[in-house]
């Protein structure tokens, strides 16, 4: 898949951009299908609700083929390349499932944590989200502020220990201040990102951006590559490698075809 010129003057304006029909009704079941059982693991790198019900996997592409297979889909890689124009590693993967009554995800720019945690020096890189599911103005759809990425890192953000998810999630995001995004709202404004199943959003990581409770009966699945070019590398490992790349090789990219047998041994 390769971008026009238009679509990379969106993503430079705007800070992202939805690409329509990347993946077939076939596929988002076969990676839905991948996703809901690493969910299911036990382990550390599962964040979960207040009720014990997950809701977010970091590291998938650690534990599934396919999964890992997707981190280096040709229509999620080359496009990236081009935004970036480098070669590029995957930061981190993740999957988000805000299910019914799935909370708040509060103001935050990925770049963020990834600059002051993972000592990634410059806030340049693409998210890239998956959708797993129609996602409407009534499933708790992306907020993000269009335009905030020319902000740069955001200085007014900081750990929020009294977060009900702050061991799980929450301790290593650095959230916002409510006087700094009036500001950034006032200026850019505010928009919800929503998008039919099978889609893509092409997000840049300094983009600020979070989500509301769930209210509704319908779930949201999304799929996160998070890509930097190679030399964009995090340079500490405060975090497992489950949160925070070992691996910085540039990413060869695999087919549609190779993507579709992938995992199937």
């Amino acid at each position: 898949m390769d971008l026009t010129e238009a679509q990379c003057q969106e993503f430079r304006d705007r800070g992202w951009i939805v690409v329509g029909d990347v993946f077939e009704p076939h596929e988002v079941e076969l990676l839905s299908n991948a996703a809901l059982k690493v969910l299911e693991r036990p382990g550390p790198e599962v964040g979960r609700e207040i009720d014990g019900s997950p809701h977010v996997s970091w590291g998938m592409h650690l534990f599934d083929k396919r999964l890992a297979a997707l981190c280096r889909h040709e229509d999620l890689i080359n496009p990236s390349r081009t935004l970036l124009s480098n070669e590029v590693y995957v930061h981190q993967s993740r999957i988000n499932m805000k299910q019914t009554n799935g909370s708040i995800v509060a103001w935050h720019q990925d770049f963020g944590t990834y600059h002051r945690v993972d000592g990634v020096p410059e806030p340049n890189g693409v998210m890239i989200a998956v959708f797993l599911d129609d996602v409407t103005e009534v499933n708790a759809p992306l907020l993000a502020v269009p335009g905030s990425h020319k902000e740069g890192l955001v200085s007014t953000a900081s750990l929020d220990p009294t977060s009900a998810d702050f061991e799980q999630v929450s301790k290593y995001r650095y959230d916002i201040t409510d006087e700094t995004m009036a500001q950034l709202v006032n200026q850019y404004g505010l928009e919800t990102i929503t998008a039919s199943a099978g889609s893509v959003l092409f997000m840049d990581m300094t983009v600020v951006h979070g989500s509301s409770v769930n209210i509704s009966p319908l779930r949201r699945l999304l799929l996160y590559v998070n890509v930097c070019p190679v030399d964009n590398r995090g340079e500490t490992y405060e975090r497992p490698e489950y949160y925070a790349a070992r691996d910085f090789s540039s990413i060869v990219p695999v087919s549609s075809e190779e993507f579709q047998v992938a995992g199937q041994t």
